[in-house]
C-alpha cells in the first residue's frame, strides 16, 4: 500500500526496479509479522490469556520491530537522493521499500494483533 501510495504521490512510475523493491518490502514485513506472531505464541504456550499475550507481546516487540524499520529506512534513504551513475535505477526501488515499511509497520503493530485476536477467539469458541 505504502510503496503505491508514495509512487503516486511523488508522481513518478512504477518500474522493474520499483517492483523488486516492493518484492524485498514484502520479506521484511513478513519477518516483523513472524517476530510478533511468534512472542503471541511463546506467552499463550506460558499460560498467558490471550489478550494478556497479545498486549505484552506488542510491548515487548515494538522496539525491535520499529528499530528495524527505522535502520532500514535511514540505510536506504541515500539512494533516494539520486547520487551517481545508476541513481535512476537504485531510487525506485528504494522508495518502494521505504514506502512500504512505513505503513507495514504500522500494520504489523495494529491490524496483526487484532486478526491474532479474532481468529484465535473464534478457535476457542467453535471447540
Amino acid at each position: 500500500v505504502g510503496a503505491i501510495l508514495i509512487f503516486f504521490l511523488m508522481g513518478n512510475p512504477l518500474n522493474v526496479m520499483a517492483y523488486i523493491g516492493i518484492i524485498m518490502l514484502m520479506g521484511i514485513a513478513v519477518n516483523d509479522s513472524i517476530i510478533l506472531v511468534d512472542a503471541i505464541t511463546q506467552l499463550k504456550r506460558q499460560g498467558v490469556n490471550l489478550r494478556d499475550a497479545i498486549i505484552e507481546a506488542g510491548e515487548r516487540r515494538i522496539r525491535p520491530i520499529i528499530m528495524t524499520s527505522l535502520t532500514t529506512i535511514l540505510a536506504l534513504f541515500p539512494l533516494t537522493l539520486g547520487f551517481g551513475e545508476s541513481a535512476a535505477l537504485r531510487a525506485p526501488m528504494a522508495l518502494a521499500v521505504i514506502g512500504g515499511l512505513v505503513t507495514s509497520t504500522l500494520l504489523t503493530l495494529v491490524v496483526i494483533p487484532c486478526v491474532y485476536y479474532i481468529f484465535d477467539f473464534q478457535k476457542v469458541e467453535n471447540n
